[in-house]
């Protein structure tokens, strides 16, 4: 089953993600859980991350949620609110 993350930073959190960035990017690269798609959400100025969403596939949410609950992200605080939802994908334009 597909799921999204959706998870939005705290104000003022740049450096936070940026001290974090690389142990995330290799969490997420070895991660058990299949990892469809990722990245960051952008402010308006479409550069600034202010978040991030993520595309993933799992037995079940609990494997999402402990899946989000070790990234380094999370560990460091960055994430002001998260939210993951099942997701059914209709259309997939690759």
């Amino acid at each position: 089953m597909h799921f999204i993350i959706h998870c939005i930073d705290k104000p003022g959190a740049a450096a936070t993600r940026r001290d974090h960035l690389e142990a995330h990017k290799t969490y997420i690269a070895a991660s058990p859980v299949k990892v469809v798609i990722s990245g960051p959400l952008l402010a308006e100025d479409n550069e600034t991350p202010v978040g991030s969403c993520f595309l993933v596939e799992a037995a079940s949410v609990t494997e999402v949620e402990t899946l989000n609950r070790n990234d380094p992200f999370f560990k460091a605080g960055l994430w002001s609110r998260i939210s993951i939802h099942p997701f059914l994908k209709r259309v997939d334009n690759r």
